[in-house]
């Protein structure tokens, strides 16, 4: 029997090192293991990969399509919507990822202003999916060297016409992406029947029940809880695990 007892250390070696080689395989290959466990019907193994690659920066609209798939499927409706907005952030152009969403929404009875708190997030994601401050910079570029060229060679009204209306079309694409800058975070309520909390505490009370899928302006944080408002105007405070942010993933464990 002390024989067989030595191989158990061994065997519990050997089993964590797999684990490790699995944990530090490149991300596309954890994608496609990911995309095979959900095939098979095993989401939060799935959800649990997809979560590690966005935690560690490997973040795409694809990923987190295949992310709100795999939560949809087990009935997560509010992280599947997360998700899908998500993805709307990194593509905004995505006409695939806004139908999934709107389907959902309407699936969890939600309407599309629960989804939209903040009319400057709309903004902010019209900037992005245009490239607005990409164009804002190289128009002013432009105006730029035209006034240099016109200070140096004291060209005709062409140049003037172009430093000019260059400078303006430039500055007014930028107030886009600048008036986006001001939107407030918000996050999607991902926990079904997350309470609305009094304050910031594991012994507040409840003083409402907030929509799973609904999007929601966060107001501060402490510690593991968030400030909130929702729709209706009421506002409280809600356990981080139960709101995520639409800004970035949450870390394993959220």
């Amino acid at each position: 029997m002390r024989p067989a007892r030595s191989w158990v250390p061994l065997a519990a070696a050997c089993l964590s090192l797999c684990a490790a080689l699995a944990h530090a395989a490149p991300p596309h290959e954890r994608f496609r293991q990911a995309g095979d466990l959900a095939r098979r019907g095993d989401y939060p193994k799935a959800i649990a990969i997809y979560q590690d690659l966005a935690a560690s920066g490997s973040e795409s609209a694809a990923l987190y399509w295949n992310w709100a798939q795999a939560a949809a499927a087990r009935g997560a409706v509010g992280e599947a919507l997360w998700a899908l907005l998500r993805a709307r952030e990194l593509d905004p152009s995505d006409r695939a990822v806004q139908r999934d969403i709107d389907r959902l929404r309407e699936g969890a009875n939600l309407d599309r202003a629960e989804l939209a708190p903040d009319p400057l997030a709309a903004v902010a994601r019209a900037a992005h999916a245009f490239r607005l401050d990409l164009w804002a910079i190289v128009l002013l570029v432009i105006s730029l060297g035209a006034h240099a060229w016109l200070k140096w060679q004291r060209a005709g009204d062409v140049y003037a016409r172009v430093a000019w209306t260059t400078l303006v079309a430039g500055l007014l694409i930028a107030l886009v992406p600048v008036a986006g800058s001001f939107a407030r975070p918000t996050g999607a309520v991902v926990g079904r029947g997350a309470p609305l909390l009094d304050a910031a505490s594991p012994t507040a009370e409840a003083v409402g029940t907030l929509r799973e899928g609904e999007v929601v302006p966060i107001l501060e944080s402490s510690g593991n809880y968030v400030r909130v408002e929702d729709s209706s105007g009421a506002r409280g405070w809600a356990l981080s695990t139960n709101v995520w942010s639409l800004l970035r993933a949450p870390g394993r464990g959220s």
